[in-house]
């Protein structure tokens, strides 16, 4: 079955539209037609050390932060091997295992580190390396099989990107993968992909202010996958039009009660049916603040302002 786009952009399954439920309770998404999972997310990756890098300082802190998101109505948390490296995925393990069972958790492999400077990291795509960090996530994780699994990156050059997806679907289909996604990669890389799996989830940087991932999110929109999009609260995406992204979103915040990266969060739940933000925080405050945001019922005519603030045309 098939529904009409909120802005009439395109025919959407309809298990994959945004279901609101009742007053006081949030929106829902579903991933891979079987994952039901709040409409906002959460990010693990701040909780990290300085660049990403090591053990999150304040280790306890952590812990009861984790453990206090399911309470916030959090039902999907986003992490991945190279965050700390290693380390991220075992402070959600130890934070909140044995999970909920309404708890969908996503992983990625694909990226390493070189150092301490998160510039450092590079993208390596031979499968025998791509099933070892599937592995080794799945150990640190305590799974026997991960809910949601990225490739992370597209830019590897070590083996056939064909390759690469081709050892995903090998592992989805020795049971340790139940839907697959793909981060950091291209229009043209989705395709090839699709031809080869079923793609649940894609992500991109899209925002407010930069709309860097539209043609994604327009492929992922045409066939029912979930976009997660970088960066969602971003203000100062729009680079020199920064100003105006604030100025635009501040009438509006005042006018709910908000604030301005509510508002971002709210357009983004507004702007597309299959749209699913993870925001990352390590204040309990500020998750309880992008939670609400959910609850944000946008007039037409100021989700029209703000999709006016960067260029959607390629939508």
């Amino acid at each position: 079955m098939w529904g009409a786009s909120p802005d009439n952009r395109g025919p959407y399954p309809l298990h994959h539209r945004r279901r609101y439920v009742m007053p006081g309770k949030l929106p829902t998404i579903t991933i891979g037609g079987d994952l039901a999972v709040t409409a906002i997310g959460y990010g693990a990756m701040q909780l990290t050390g300085p660049q990403v890098w090591g053990p999150y300082p304040d280790h306890e802190g952590g812990l009861r932060l984790l453990r206090s998101l399911m309470d916030e109505g959090v039902t999907f948390i986003d992490t991945a091997d190279v965050y700390g490296p290693h380390t991220n995925e075992l402070l959600i393990r130890e934070a909140l295992h044995p999970y909920p069972e309404d708890l969908v958790i996503a992983t990625k492999g694909g990226f390493v580190r070189g150092g301490h400077d998160y510039s450092t990291r590079g993208s390596v795509g031979n499968p025998k390396y791509l099933r070892q960090a599937l592995m080794t996530s799945l150990r640190r994780l305590g799974l026997d099989r991960v809910q949601l699994y990225y490739l992370h990156s597209g830019y590897a050059v070590d083996a056939p990107f064909e390759d690469q997806v081709g050892e995903l679907k090998a592992m989805q289909d020795e049971g340790y993968i139940q839907h697959i996604g793909l981060s950091n990669v291209t229009v043209e890389q989705y395709e090839i992909a699709r031809g080869i799996a079923d793609i649940a989830a894609v992500t991109a940087l899209y925002n407010v202010g930069n709309r860097s991932g539209r043609a994604l999110l327009a492929a992922a929109e045409r066939d029912g996958a979930v976009f997660s999009p970088w960066h969602p609260v971003s203000l100062r995406d729009g680079g020199e039009n920064a100003g105006r992204v604030a100025a635009t979103l501040a009438p509006i915040a005042a006018a709910h009660g908000a604030t301005p990266q509510q508002v971002a969060l709210a357009w983004l739940l507004h702007r597309s049916p299959v749209m699913l933000p993870i925001p990352g925080s390590t204040s309990l405050a500020h998750v309880r603040e992008n939670m609400a945001a959910a609850s944000i019922a946008l007039s037409p005519e100021e989700v029209a302002a703000i999709t006016a603030l960067a260029d959607d045309a390629a939508e």
